[in-house]
């Protein structure tokens, strides 16, 4: 009594075979004399008779059957009855005539509808999550990421990618986000710490002559969690020797164009789009635009001056920017939706938002009085807006004017359906600064990370910048002025991966962490073993890390990647399923040598 098919891989060419199948009851229709059960495995959905004609105690051996209960069914393939068939159902022109019957398990009443959708708070999803994930889209879910994990894997052994495991205890690092530590038992007051990254142990790999490496490789972060964060993830992690950028940017293409081909049928373009920072930064306001459509920012700075209109008077004789987008067919919104517009780019720093509406009965603005027709024409000229469109303006300082302009851009995309969600839209953002200005700290601390490379023609200012007179983190300063070969891409809007050239030469990467403020000394302390490999002959080198769960959830159409992990960790980064964190028995702290400290209790 071995399963012989999978119940949802029956089809005509099964009909008269007698088939053995197991799975879970989804539902038992009682239709007076025959009893219908959908039983469900991996594979899919077959439907099942109970016939009293042909099996005298059907009724009472389906009679008990409910949802999830584990059965193994013995019948005959035979075809449906003429206007029966179910075109929705890849079994739906046949059922299954059973014969006898076996319950493997019984079960209790799911919390929630396994096969119906419904909505259904998270929490409970993930306290039963091993219900949540018998659910089809979870089902497909999962299976769209094993499809990818193969056709990555794939495709990286055909370019000559060697698969190497690097480790998960290692050296804490403390730069960047916090790590999660390990304490070690045979060594009483040290730690390991888990890795946010394989980075310097795949620039190991590069120095060891290993040329071409990659790992679909966990990573731990110690941080602030939301949809596409998580305590623990998986990155597409790759490192080259002997490459420039181009050559990263030609694989790491091929690879998404084979990977969504493979999994999806879905041709992408490449090679992908290249805008630089600064152009990614003026046009859309951030460095990872959705460009599946287009409202761009506009600037109208120059129009704005002299007009008159105190609000952009000062924002721009305080040095920040007046800047705009159309939003297409809204000349007609009423107060109140302007209002909410308002509210909406306030949450990101705009202290306002002032319109222009192109009503078919002229120009509707408050602000209109304060231009010049000529002038006002001049704007919406370069606008672009035509009868109908509504023109937003945010004046402030350029970092609140490009964040709520970015997030106001995005959240009419997604109001007005411009966003063609069948779409895959990649691009690259490259030229990044190589630093950036922590007032704060008084220092400049790294973009992305302490290994990523200047171009070359820029790496004079790094000398220069010891001497410059020019206060730091200005915009003149030549630390402010230098650009790394790093990049990112980026699909529909998301940041999926990010990578750089790397610096080999030891001297550079002192130079660096000199600029960074790690003494001498501390880069020995914490990076000793890195720097002295470099002294035994380093290749040019690079890498990209794509994040695994951020493109399957893209595939997937999910907006959060909880929904693409089998075991995911809720915001507060708990696993509501084993309910970990949890404390631990006292003994196991005694042996590695720890002692918990209650936080102090606050009044209320």
């Amino acid at each position: 009594m071995k399963r012989t098919h999978g119940c949802g891989t029956l089809g005509p060419g099964q009909i008269g075979q007698e088939v053995v199948l197991e799975g879970w009851v989804q539902r038992n229709r009682d239709h007076g004399g025959l009893i219908f059960i959908d039983l469900r495995d991996r594979s899919g959905i077959v439907q099942t008779v109970f016939n009293p004609e042909t099996n005298p105690d059907a009724h009472d051996r389906a009679d008990g059957l409910r949802s999830e209960y584990v059965v193994r069914f013995t019948g005959a393939v035979a075809r449906r009855p003429d206007g029966t068939e179910n075109p929705d159902l890849a079994t739906g022109e046949v059922e299954v005539q059973v014969r006898s019957v076996e319950v493997l398990n019984a079960a209790k009443t799911p919390p929630f509808p396994i096969t119906e959708e419904a909505e259904v708070d998270e929490l409970v999803r993930l306290r039963h999550r091993y219900l949540d994930l018998r659910r089809p889209p979870m089902q497909r879910n999962l299976y769209v990421r094993h499809r990818a994990a193969k056709a990555i894997r794939d495709f990286l052994d055909g370019e000559g990618f060697w698969e190497i495991e690097t480790p998960i205890l290692l050296r804490s690092t403390p730069e960047g986000a916090r790590d999660y530590l390990v304490p070690s038992r045979i060594t009483a007051g040290e730690f390991y710490a888990l890795p946010q990254s394989p980075q310097l142990m795949k620039q190991m790999l590069m120095v060891s002559g290993v040329e071409r490496y990659f790992q679909l490789a966990r990573c731990f972060r110690d941080e602030d969690l939301r949809a596409d964060r998580q305590p623990e993830h998986t990155q597409i992690d790759m490192e080259m020797s002997f490459v420039e950028r181009d050559d990263i940017f030609d694989v790491a293409e091929r690879m998404m164009a084979s990977m969504f081909r493979t999994v999806l049928g879905v041709e992408i373009s490449i090679p992908f789009p290249c805008l630089s920072y600064t152009e990614a930064m003026a046009r859309f306001g951030n460095d990872k635009p959705d460009l599946r459509f287009g409202m761009e920012l506009v600037d109208f700075g120059d129009l704005a001056a002299g007009s008159g209109f105190r609000v952009f008077a000062q924002a721009l004789s305080g040095g920040g920017q007046v800047k705009g987008l159309v939003a297409p067919g809204c000349a007609g919104y009423s107060r109140k939706q302007i209002d909410d517009l308002t509210t909406y780019a306030g949450a990101f720093g705009a202290k306002g938002l002032a319109y222009i509406a192109l009503s078919p009965e002229g120009v509707r603005s408050p602000i209109a009085k304060f231009f010049t027709e000529e002038r006002l024409r001049a704007i919406i000229d370069r606008a672009g807006a035509k009868e109908g469109d509504l023109i937003l303006f945010v004046a402030d300082r350029p970092e609140v004017v490009a964040e709520s302009l970015a997030r106001l851009r995005l959240h009419l995309g997604k109001t007005l359906g411009l966003i063609d969600l069948s779409a895959f839209r990649f691009e690259w953002i490259v030229d990044f600064p190589l630093f950036e200005y922590k007032p704060e700290d008084g220092r400049y601390t790294f973009m992305h990370n302490p290994v990523s490379a200047p171009f070359a023609e820029d790496e004079p200012l790094l000398d220069e910048g010891f001497e410059s007179g020019v206060p730091l983190g200005h915009s003149d300063h030549p630390w402010s002025r230098a650009r790394a070969l790093q990049y990112d891409l980026v699909l529909n809007g998301t940041e999926i991966a990010s990578g750089s050239i790397r610096i080999h030469r030891p001297e550079l990467q002192e130079k660096i962490f000199r600029i960074l403020g790690i003494t001498p000394e501390q880069a020995r302390d914490r990076f000793g073993w890195f720097l002295r490999a470099f002294d035994y002959g380093a290749p040019p080198h690079g890498g990209i890390a794509p994040g695994f769960d951020r493109i399957v959830a893209i595939m997937v159409g999910s907006e959060s990647i909880r929904d693409v992990i089998a075991f995911p960790k809720t915001a507060s980064a708990a696993c509501p399923l084993t309910e970990a964190p949890s404390p631990v028995d006292p003994r196991q702290l005694e042996e590695l040598h720890i002692r918990v400290i209650e936080p102090e209790k606050t009044g209320d």
